[in-house]
């Protein structure tokens, strides 16, 4: 039987099947050591073979070819990666400005690893009713900034979603669409807002820290309409995932990072050397562009904390 991943627990993973059910589903432990690296090598959007045993359980047995996926590495010291999700058309990077702030670096290290593992990507501006006339005009700043790049960018209100907001996230939401972002930016919301129903868990933000707390505890897919009849397919699928605090340089080589960085990429073909870094190398072209102002600085330092992950190992 074949199927696709919608829901990953850790522990058991719930699969769609091709006419229509679903099932429960679990992994063989010698699957998992099948040269795969990741804590979970199965992930939400895979394609899978699902064979049902003797005793009417189901095990995963095979897993297709993923045509891309978002990874980052995993939490604990194995300094393994865990995948979010796979066979994805589009990434929304949901941000807030305010309550929580979502920093700069962690949007350009989500934006660079979509860029590394194919994704297309866009950045979704929530909370916009919280911000005040001088915050509203940094948002404009900073929605400009990677407007230029070629990212598409949205800003709104996930609580009170307008009609026109409403058409310009229907335009984003064909195909199996990857919602991400850090705690408390109003992902839930938002998944709950568009669906029309109160199906993803949201929570309060923290008063202490004003950061969020995690309310989405496994990834989960979602119908973009009313549940299909058996054998019929939605014409988009939502994942919602917990909220994660950054990404490292997984897998990423130093020479390789600039590609991931649209505008660096594009500047340092006119460098003098082909492996130019752009840390201090003479005659290269993307140092002057940050300074002149067409690279924005804070895209510059990203890549620049990046290129230490790979230097030190490090990872967020």
């Amino acid at each position: 039987m074949e199927g696709l991943v919608i829901k990953s627990t850790g522990s058991s993973f719930g699969v769609r099947l091709d006419d229509g059910r679903l099932c429960e589903c679990h992994v063989k432990g010698s699957f998992r050591i099948r040269g795969i690296r990741s804590t979970n090598p199965v992930a939400v959007g895979d394609r899978v073979t699902v064979e049902q045993q003797a005793d009417g359980t189901n095990w995963i047995t095979d897993i297709a070819d993923r045509r891309n996926y978002i990874i980052r590495r995993s939490t604990n010291l194995s300094k393994q990666s865990h995948i979010l999700a796979a066979n994805i058309d589009l990434a929304v990077l949901v941000v807030t400005l305010r309550h929580p702030e979502t920093s700069l670096t962690f949007i350009d290290r989500f934006l660079a690893t979509a860029e590394a593992y194919r994704v297309p990507a866009c950045l979704v501006f929530n909370k916009t009713d919280l911000l005040t006339e001088a915050e509203r005009e940094q948002l404009a700043s900073v929605r400009a900034v990677y407007e230029r790049i070629g990212y598409r960018t949205l800003a709104l209100s996930a609580r009170s979603l307008t009609a026109a907001d409403r058409a310009e996230l229907n335009a984003l939401l064909q195909g199996v669409i990857l919602f991400s972002g850090n705690s408390g930016v109003g992902k839930s919301t938002l998944l709950n807002a568009l669906l029309g129903t109160d199906i993803a868990r949201t929570g309060a933000i923290s008063a202490v820290h004003d950061k969020g707390m995690h309310t989405t505890t496994f990834s989960e897919m979602y119908p973009l309409a009313a549940a299909p009849a058996s054998g019929e397919a939605p014409a988009a699928w939502i994942i919602d995932t917990p909220g994660i605090k950054g990404f490292g340089a997984l897998d990423m080589e130093r020479e390789e990072m600039s590609h991931y960085f649209k505008e660096i990429f594009a500047a340092a073909k006119d460098c003098r050397f082909g492996n130019c870094t752009h840390t201090g190398e003479p005659g290269c072209a993307v140092l002057p562009a940050v300074a002149e102002g067409r690279i924005a600085s804070s895209r510059y330092n990203s890549y620049l904390s990046m290129l230490g992950d790979c230097d030190e190992s490090k990872y967020r």
